[in-house]
């Protein structure tokens, strides 16, 4: 039996994966097939995965951590919402690349900030990626200081020509979506009611993508 941390950033995205799981606070336990599992939403960003990552390690030795959650897409071929494995991550800060134990899957590269819609395109021609996210450089990091196995499977909850707000505005310094704030201003701005629906029911689809492609996934690699 192998322990595997899971690295989320919203309790959304973990939400069907960890239905019975056995729950404190932020922190899910259970198993996918004979592995150990111990999860979290940390929060978004490379601080909140840091300190998510340092909760799930103080659990014990681990075998794996895994980035999990949902991604923006930056390419018409993939839309919400699907589910993938990430075989190549880049840090938008550093340039450092990190190789995950996935046999194969798509490239995505790690901000320090939610993609807007009007720069999209320019990020996936800058390092040819179809995918981004908040967190998974800061994971694929930990794990190879560690000398454990890193994985990587993203949600895709958001398309390539979406136009959504700038969600930037209401992140919190704890990595939380400061939802009064963002409901406030959403119902001030009927322009994304659309895109906003819309965006709820491809996140909620792909999170139970992600949690049947993990659970098939983990279960059979490990």
């Amino acid at each position: 039996m192998k322990k595997i941390g899971i690295i989320a950033a919203l309790p959304g995205e973990l939400k069907p994966l960890v239905r019975g799981w056995q729950q404190r606070g932020q922190m899910y336990f259970g198993q996918i097939g004979e592995n150990e599992c111990i999860a979290v939403a940390g929060g978004m960003g490379a601080e909140a995965a840091t300190r998510a990552c340092e909760r799930v390690l103080a659990e014990g030795k681990l075998d794996a951590l895994v980035s999990y959650g949902w991604a923006g897409s930056l390419s018409c071929g993939i839309k919400p919402p699907s589910a993938c494995a990430i075989y190549d991550v880049i840090d938008s800060r550093t340039g450092e690349r990190f190789v995950t134990d996935c046999l194969a899957g798509h490239r995505l590269v790690t901000l320090d900030h939610v993609a807007r819609s009007d720069e999209k395109r320019d990020i996936a021609q800058k390092y040819q990626t179809p995918l981004v996210d908040m967190e998974a450089a800061t994971v694929g990091r930990i794990a190879a200081a560690r000398n454990i196995a890193f994985y990587c499977f993203k949600g895709v909850s958001d398309g390539a020509n979406d136009k959504l707000p700038d969600f930037n505005r209401f992140l919190g310094k704890d990595g939380q979506l400061q939802m009064p704030a963002f409901v406030a201003y959403a119902l001030l701005h009927p322009q994304y009611w659309t895109a906003l629906r819309q965006l709820g029911k491809s996140s909620n689809a792909a999170a139970s993508n992600l949690a049947s492609l993990v659970a098939e996934s983990l279960g059979r690699t490990l």
